[in-house]
């Protein structure tokens, strides 16, 4: 019997158990399904987080409190000893490195806004330099943002973020009204372009107010963190090292860290490389219950199907005609039952991607089918194999 035929048997023979083969292939149906969705899910984080960093800027280092270490591409390590004040930011604007150009203060807080009776919070405070969103490539979509002599001065001036500004002024003119942010008023002087999350904070959902406003408002001196904008891709690792160099002057190696945007991505996403390989070994479990389940019934089969292999043996069927067939039956179960989770898992990645952020990668597609298809094989070898093997007497005999 050829190839082509013993297909046709194999799956004739499916059809006649259509419930049971439905059964057998939902193991394999919610395997891929759960490997599409997962990795997919993963891979629109990765993608999301690695746009954030990538959306800061281009071009940037950050200046961190305390000795951090992105030890091997993995998490931060290190402990946190903040002594980063405003002096060092005078002191690398006093540089004037070839390397980099400008350097930008940040203090972050959180607190309340109120206005007229509504109150929004909490809510991020966020005290940087008038330069700050310029790096940023952030500009006002309304009014203004602060200048150097209100930043000098410590004016109380705030700049909105989108999301702040529909919570409080519904559409109303904000520009010149005034603002309580943790009780003391402000000056709304502007609002801020829309901007969307970074890293799991939505930046539309915060405030913007000088530094040394910021300084005067938390009762604080250092600084949460500083921004160094490097003179092109090129000058990159010089600009790092120039401010290593800088800061070292006055500061232990265990008080700073220089992290560039590069590092910061390489970190992150490899942690998420890592969680994604994870979720999707886990749905892989699935897979091999599947195929667990294949095999059973496969060999519940055989059992039916006994004086049929002795018949079909007794009349010169050869052993590789019968390992062939039930080979072919387990692969059928597990094709079909992988084409159907793949087609419910990217429906169910492009339904989810309205809530979660999701990428359909190929190599994700090609790995679930492949894999349950080799499930197919590997676990109808043995119910084969046993088919086979029966001698024709023996089976003619089987009740």
């Amino acid at each position: 019997m050829g190839i082509w035929e013993s297909i046709r048997v194999a799956l004739r023979a499916l059809f006649a158990n259509k419930m049971r083969s439905v059964l057998t292939m939902l193991g394999i149906i919610i395997g891929v399904m759960a490997v599409i969705l997962l990795v997919s899910i993963g891979s629109g984080v990765q993608d999301e987080v690695t746009g954030s960093i990538q959306g800061m800027g281009s071009n940037l280092m950050f200046v961190m409190p305390g000795k951090i270490e992105m030890s091997g591409g993995g998490s931060p390590q290190g402990q946190l000893v903040n002594r980063l004040t405003m002096d060092h930011v005078r002191l690398l604007q006093r540089a004037e490195s070839p390397n980099f150009g400008p350097v930008v203060p940040g203090i972050e807080g959180t607190g309340k806004l109120t206005y007229r009776g509504k109150t929004h919070t909490p809510i991020l405070i966020m005290g940087t330099a008038p330069n700050y969103f310029a790096m940023r490539s952030w500009p006002a979509a309304a009014g203004r943002t602060f200048n150097r002599s209100e930043e000098d001065g410590a004016r109380k001036v705030v700049v909105l973020g989108r999301k702040v500004y529909d919570e409080l002024f519904e559409g109303r003119k904000a520009i010149g009204e005034t603002v309580r942010v943790t009780g003391q008023p402000f000056l709304v002087i502007g609002v801020a372009d829309e901007k969307g999350a970074m890293m799991g904070q939505d930046q539309d959902d915060m405030v913007f107010i000088p530094t040394t406003a910021a300084k005067r408002l938390f009762g604080i001196e250092n600084l949460s963190w500083i921004t160094i904008e490097a003179r092109g891709e090129d000058k990159a690792q010089a600009a790092k090292d120039d401010v290593k160099r800088i800061l070292g002057r006055e500061l232990r190696d265990d008080e700073f860290s220089v992290i560039g945007q590069e590092e910061l991505t390489g970190a992150l996403g490899s942690i998420l490389g890592i969680m994604t390989a994870m979720l999707a070994g886990l749905a892989g479990i699935s897979l091999l219950v599947g195929g667990i389940g294949i095999m059973n019934i496969m060999l519940v089969s055989v059992t039916e199907r006994t004086r049929e292999i002795g018949i079909r043996k007794a009349v010169g069927a050869k052993m590789s005609n019968i390992l062939i067939q039930f080979i072919i039956e387990a692969v059928a179960l597990s094709v079909v039952g992988g084409s159907i989770g793949i087609a419910i898992g990217v429906g169910g990645a492009l339904a989810i991607d309205e809530f979660l952020p999701t990428a359909i990668t190929p190599w994700s597609i090609m790995l679930a089918f492949g894999f349950s298809a080799a499930v197919g094989v590997f676990f109808g070898v043995y119910p084969a194999f046993k088919a086979a093997r029966l001698e024709p007497i023996e089976a003619l005999r089987y009740e």
